[in-house]
């Protein structure tokens, strides 16, 4: 008599997971075709921007000074990797293309704190050129 109950709730447990099974679905093929090749384009890579550090450096050349520029590396907690002046450095020089400029006048880099959003910050200023060729 206690088998009864027993085997009842064995029952039940195996007929509600042969219910929450789903079909078997078949098997569909993933090769696909390759898609054609799309002709290359040329991607243009701006012309590289030259830094002065050095004002004496610029004596005898003609330039055309188009402003200010600056880049930053910031490191937003604690826990971020340290700000880094060759990345503030590039990203000034990436800004100054923008400005079609061939070459920066560094004034200076920093790392300083306190800055809104970032624990620490890196940044590079100075003056966006475009140094002509005699």
């Amino acid at each position: 008599m206690r088998a009864l109950p027993i085997c009842l709730l064995a029952l039940m447990l195996s007929g509600c997971s042969m219910l929450s099974r789903s079909p078997v679905e078949p098997v569909k093929s993933t090769a696909t075709t390759p898609p054609a090749e799309a002709p290359r384009q040329k991607v243009s890579h701006p012309a590289p921007v030259r830094i002065y550090s050095n004002a004496e450096d610029l004596v005898g050349k003609p330039f055309r000074d188009l402003g200010e520029v600056s880049g930053e590396s910031c490191q937003a907690t604690n826990q971020d990797s340290p700000p880094n002046i060759p990345t503030a450095r590039k990203r000034m020089q990436i800004n100054a293309s923008k400005m079609k400029a061939n070459a920066v006048l560094l004034h200076s880099c920093e790392v300083t704190s306190g800055t809104p959003g970032c624990y620490r910050q890196a940044i590079c200023v100075g003056s966006a050129l475009n140094v002509s060729a005699k």
